[in-house]
């Protein structure tokens, strides 16, 4: 039995944020986001803190950068990109604030517009 390959949203400038990753960082994390959209969990995944379940990063060094993909599998039928964004901060490993901001937006918005379709 095959299970239906999730749809990947890209919630605001996530997918234009994404294009600007190096090119090895594409192709590793888009392999990643396919594997999440089929149902499995890839390696480089982990989960973010703030959202409660469901919230999930993907991150990935390249270089001396570190670069980061936060995503919802929370509503079953989809994958949603909340954010893409290279972290800048040199100290700590925390997810800096105006990212978090972003990601608690956008969470906020896919939310509404799930409660709106029902």
């Amino acid at each position: 039995m095959t299970e239906k390959r999730k749809v990947l949203y890209w919630e605001g400038s996530s997918r234009k944020d994404f294009k600007q990753f190096p090119l090895p960082i594409q192709k590793d994390m888009g392999i990643a986001l396919f594997v999440v959209q089929s149902g499995l969990t890839p390696a480089s995944c982990r989960p973010w803190k703030g959202l409660g379940p469901g919230i999930y990063e993907l991150k990935e060094n390249h270089r001396a950068d570190t670069f980061r993909v936060v995503y919802s599998i929370r509503l079953r039928h989809a994958v949603h990109v909340l954010h893409a964004f290279q972290k800048k901060s040199v100290s700590g490993i925390a997810t800096p604030r105006p990212d978090v901001a972003v990601i608690v937006q956008r969470w906020k918005i896919v939310l509404a517009r799930e409660q709106a379709s029902h």
